[in-house]
């Protein structure tokens, strides 16, 4: 549905579309939300797809990607933990987080990291997998502690055969799809087997191992047998909402989850859930049994677009009995006791934020924060980071990292310049959005440094503070520095102080993290990476020859060319780098 200017109202699905357009005008009472977008409808588009599924995904990436005024839209900026099972010659299981990059595959999503590592415990107590780093286990000449203490079976030094080890693959990737029972059949009938072979040390590993996933399997079942389902609960208050994810496969509880989608002015709860439903399973493998605390609309068609994507029959349900209504009522009770507390945070924000208007003297209410601070260490790797608050919280997607180069190492005060103008040059370029108040974390030089780059870009309508440490570093001893030379100390007992502080911490850790992460890159990187005609292979015969990098430093130019692929004139570049040197043949020389 799109609005006169063509702006996008709405995006929805119906498996009878006559019927579900019908609905929007048929001149029954309707909330506010909806008479809010009738009125403003223009015209409407239709795509056709020829399955219920099909309509789900297309659905979801729409609200994605174009992000309807009206539409319920689901967001969660925090990255779901995996288990990942690589997928090479020793497979490694661990955890991940972020991009699926890593071939292999990815069991999840776990509600939680410590879900993960209970579940990681599991694998490696059965299954004795691997899980150190390719790095670890390419060098390893013994074996390391996690076979000493029975949770590895040493694949790095040859300790177990490779046929071996990919049965043991082979039976966690069962147990990780929750075919559990089906493992527990297949080992009890490899038991059997060794036994009628006189292979009595197999059949006694196959009994330790059956015995210890039947144990598990007795603490850990719902309802007298093992469980694959979901608990979902909405509950709503004053145009916002919560929805609780409970999570069970094969049993084992994976935790809660707390979402707060975007309502967009929608009130009914059943709309709300049946809008999680669609966006969360679309991108998340559905179990094959989801609970509901109410009925949805459009069940049928979720239910049948849900099925396809995931391959098995996945049942929506809501009227239960026994347990599983008992975890519905806790899941309920959970949802509501986490949307009072997220309603309590908020207005603890504003009001910490209407403190800070108040102190600052402005006239209107502060919508947007920026905070900027500097990390380095003794000048090595400087990082500037940018973090961005609103009226609700963090807004991590907006957060910025920017590498800071062409300065005088540990030159503070140049790095914030350089980061002002890279922030605001952009911002006044593409005419994006300016915050009201900015802080930086330091004192006067660093505000000042501030001030001139905005000056000279133009760029008006922002306060800006500087937030200086205390004496002697002491916690709510900082010093708000003005640009008219005036300094505020609130005091620890200030709501405003309160939110400055809770805004420049995380600009700090936010900072800190990308200068570990670029100092740690640069460590790592050799210095041959940056000699041209040099690439992966001369590098390593470089390095294996001489054995590392301090080996190649301390050889002449006649050794060098001794190297497989190396020339005279490329040794005596590779040696003039190392050194420091003039370069021979560059420009110049």
């Amino acid at each position: 549905m799109y609005a006169a200017d063509d702006t996008l109202l709405y995006v929805g699905k119906a498996g009878a579309l006559r019927k579900r357009v019908g609905s929007y005008f048929n001149g029954s009472p309707k909330n506010a939300r909806a008479m809010s977008m009738l009125s403003q409808v223009a015209h409407m588009d239709v795509t056709v797809t020829r399955s219920e599924a099909e309509a789900l995904l297309l659905e979801n990436q729409l609200i994605k990607s174009l992000l309807p005024r009206y539409n319920v839209s689901l967001r969660d900026d925090k990255s779901y933990p995996y288990v990942l099972l690589t997928r090479e010659s020793w497979p490694r299981i661990g955890l991940h987080r972020g991009p699926r990059a890593v071939p292999g595959r990815y069991f999840g999503p776990y509600a939680s990291v410590i879900a993960v590592r209970e579940t990681l415990n599991l694998m490696h107590k059965l299954f004795k997998l691997r899980n150190c780093e390719d790095s670890v286990f390419r060098n390893r000449s013994r074996p390391c502690l996690q076979y000493q203490i029975g949770r590895c079976s040493a694949p790095c030094v040859a300790m177990v055969p490779p046929e071996e080890y990919a049965e043991s693959v082979r039976r966690a990737t069962l147990f990780l799809e929750g075919k559990s029972d089906l493992l527990a059949e297949e080992l009890m009938q490899a038991m059997q087997e060794a036994s009628e072979k006189l292979e009595f040390e197999r059949a006694a590993r196959m009994r330790d191992l059956l015995s210890s996933l039947r144990s598990m399997q007795n603490r850990q079942y719902v309802d007298g047998r093992a469980a694959d389902l979901d608990v979902l609960a909405c509950a709503t208050q004053s145009a916002h909402a919560c929805v609780l994810l409970l999570s069970f496969r094969d049993g084992r509880n994976l935790g809660t989850r707390a979402f707060f989608p975007k309502t967009n002015g929608e009130d009914s709860a059943d709309e709300i859930l049946a809008a999680f439903v669609s966006q969360y399973y679309a991108e998340h493998a559905p179990p094959r049994e989801i609970l509901l605390d109410r009925a949805i609309p459009e069940t049928e068609v979720i239910e049948a677009a849900l099925s396809v994507s995931a391959e098995h029959r996945v049942a929506l349900r809501w009227n239960v009995r026994g347990e599983r209504s008992g975890y519905l009522e806790l899941a309920s009770r959970n949802a509501q006791l986490t949307l009072v507390g997220e309603l309590t945070s908020q207005g603890a924000q504003r009001a910490r934020s209407e403190a800070l208007r108040e102190m600052l003297g402005l006239a209107e209410p502060v919508k947007r924060v920026e905070c900027f601070d500097i990390s380095h260490t003794m000048g090595e790797a400087t990082v500037a980071s940018c973090v961005v608050f609103d009226a609700s919280g963090p807004v991590r997607g907006q957060y910025r990292r920017y590498n800071i180069s062409g300065i005088e190492p540990g030159d503070d005060y140049a790095a914030m310049r350089q980061a002002i103008e890279r922030r605001f040059r952009r911002g006044v370029e593409e005419q994006g959005v300016l915050p009201d108040l900015l802080l930086i974390d330091g004192g006067a030089g660093q505000l000042a440094q501030a001030q001139s780059a905005l000056e000279e870009l133009g760029v008006e309508g922002v306060v800006l503070v500087g937030v200086a440490k205390g004496e002697e570093r002491r916690a709510w001893h900082e010093a708000l520095v003005m640009p008219d030379g005036r300094e505020l100390r609130p005091g620890a007992a200030s709501p405003a102080l309160q939110f400055i502080q809770q805004v420049r911490d995380e600009a700090h850790r936010f900072a800190i993290t990308g200068h570990r992460g670029r100092r740690q890159k640069a460590r790592m990187t050799s210095k041959l990476e940056d000699i041209p005609g040099i690439g992966p292979r001369r590098r390593a015969n470089l390095l294996k020859h001489f054995g590392g990098l301090a080996g190649l430093k301390a050889a002449g130019e006649v050794e060098i060319a001794r190297v497989e692929g190396v020339n005279a004139a490329l040794a005596a570049r590779i040696y003039a780098n190392l050194h420091g040197l003039p370069v021979p043949g560059a420009a110049g020389e």
